[in-house]
């Protein structure tokens, strides 16, 4: 799009209209029910959206700011009963923001060309500066830093900051998975599998387990050592184009015709990745294949659940109590609510307890507890307290990002419990039923 054009006045205005302002958004908004503000709801924000689209407003600094409040965890399109595109809305209405540079300063534009415009845009960026991480906290410089003290002198935010480091992995994806793994037993299908940006450096293993699951049940895993991001990040963070260029180049890579399915195991990836067909409709080379890309992308969950999962056998191992976090864009982005509980209540020796809110977001959110530091802990400390009222020693979660937060949300609030993703549960099952 010319950079000239409004994202907003340049989207279908039926989109736009779609709202009736009934309200029924505004219980399920965690920024709405934490400052009670018109402004900071679904609705508030929409009609901001639309007084632009009206000529009525212009994009300020104050609509910027609201547009990167929003925590983007779409529960207002779970509760909208007119079926409101507030996915749509929300990617156009933080390309506005960016269009109109209200929000730039020298350090932002410094931030967002590192991260956004080169470090995501080619994985082998990414994996080495993880792989600079990984050495020195190997070494033990981390930890020197931290019992040293030097923290105490740096502002609180750096030390916040720093506090969220994630411990990356040993190895990466490409060093546990195979390029093709064979299925176990008949082959019944041959998938593709995406092992992502954040998910590959913190949790490779996450991967690998998702790997060997699917070939416990009949699929051959074609597994790229060399991948792109999904995208997902520049689409919500406002670079559409950026966006479309990776989208173009996953499809190179994994032609959705050679596939009976594509995989993801990231709730917020997938959800993104099910909608290039939409983010291509103008291109007339790519849009066929990206609508056909949309058809074959399945969560994980949602693959196993349809084509029968292979239940683990029962090998005598002590009950535990796990509960269950349901990733923003995994239960409102895909619809995908059931699946994965069928999945874990599968695992012989696992009790299932249900989590209060499990679907209210843990303020993750992408990059959203970055940004926003001060209601993502609100946030957080708003999950860990239903987390605590479940009695779990496991809690499951299906994105990387809400893994992290509550890993760094139990540690620093010296809650005793472990953070897995569900593959991760059942690949263990499998391996204690094997022995």
């Amino acid at each position: 799009m010319n950079a000239d054009v409004s994202f907003l006045k340049g989207l279908d205005y039926s989109v736009v209209q779609q709202c009736m302002h009934c309200g029924l958004c505004l219980p399920t908004c965690p920024t709405y029910a934490a400052t009670k503000l018109e402004r900071h709801s679904p609705r508030g924000r929409i009609a901001l959206m639309r007084a632009i689209a009206d000529d009525r407003l212009e994009p300020t600094r104050a609509f910027a700011e609201e547009m990167y409040f929003c925590l983007g965890c779409l529960a207002c399109t779970s509760a909208c009963p007119a079926g409101v595109n507030y996915a749509e809305l929300f990617e156009r209405a933080r390309a506005e923001a960016e269009r109109t540079g209200t929000l730039n300063t020298p350090k932002r534009r410094l931030i967002r060309w590192f991260t956004v415009k080169w470090l995501f845009m080619d994985l082998r960026r990414l994996r080495l500066l993880g792989r600079l991480l990984r050495f020195y906290q190997w070494i033990g410089l981390q930890t020197l830093i931290r019992r040293s003290g030097v923290l105490s002198l740096f502002p609180a935010r750096l030390r916040e900051l720093e506090a969220m480091t994630p411990a990356v992995q040993p190895q990466f994806s490409a060093d546990l998975i195979a390029e093709t793994t064979p299925a176990v037993g008949a082959r019944r299908f041959r998938v593709a599998m995406l092992t992502g940006c954040a998910q590959d450096l913190i949790f490779s293993d996450v991967n690998h387990d998702t790997v060997e699951v699917l070939a416990r049940n009949g699929c051959e895993v074609f597994t790229p050592r060399r991948q792109q991001c999904c995208g997902s990040l520049h689409a919500h963070n406002g670079e559409l184009e950026l966006a479309r260029q990776l989208a173009r180049a996953n499809i190179a890579q994994f032609p959705p015709d050679q596939f009976d399915a594509i995989i993801t195991n990231a709730g917020g990836c997938g959800s993104h990745l099910k909608h290039y067909g939409h983010l291509l409709a103008d291109d007339p080379v790519w849009r066929e294949r990206a609508e056909l890309w949309d058809r074959k992308v399945k969560d994980v969950h949602e693959w196993l659940a349809q084509t029968g999962l292979v239940p683990p056998a029962d090998d005598g191992a002590p009950p535990f109590v796990a509960t269950y976090h349901e990733s923003c864009h995994l239960s409102h982005g895909q619809k995908i609510v059931l699946q994965p509980r069928q999945l874990l209540r599968a695992i012989p020796n696992l009790r299932l307890v249900e989590l209060p809110e499990s679907n209210w977001c843990c303020g993750s959110a992408g990059i959203y507890n970055l940004i926003q530091p001060k209601m993502a802990n609100e946030l957080l400390d708003r999950k860990i307290r239903h987390l605590q009222t479940t009695g779990a020693t496991v809690v499951a979660t299906a994105n990387p990002g809400c893994q992290l937060q509550l890993v760094n949300g139990a540690q620093a609030r010296g809650v005793n419990v472990r953070v897995a993703h569900p593959m991760t549960l059942l690949a263990e099952a499998y391996r204690r039923a094997g022995r």
